[in-house]
């Protein structure tokens, strides 16, 4: 997801820079596309130095998370259905 997010931050710039209005200087674009980039490689890293800790104490979240989305589904179907 960070290659895509990177990828989509550098389309975005690039149709800043050939847009005949310009909000932002070449060196502004030049410094947000490296802080994307950077962050990125930051955020990865750690999450990867964390995963085992995740792995140990959020053991059963996906089943959280699945029944959120379950119950937010639910509530949409009755709302449609009724409404």
């Amino acid at each position: 997801t960070a290659n895509i997010l990177s990828f989509m931050v550098l389309i975005y710039f690039k149709y800043l820079l050939v847009s005949q209005k310009k909000m932002f200087s070449q060196g502004q674009l030049i410094f947000a596309f490296l802080f994307t980039i950077v962050f990125s490689v930051v955020l990865f890293l750690a999450y990867k130095k964390d995963a085992k800790l995740h792995r140990k104490y959020y053991k059963g979240s996906a089943w959280v998370l699945l029944a959120f989305i379950g119950f937010i589904g639910l509530i949409a179907a009755i709302k449609f259905l009724f409404v």
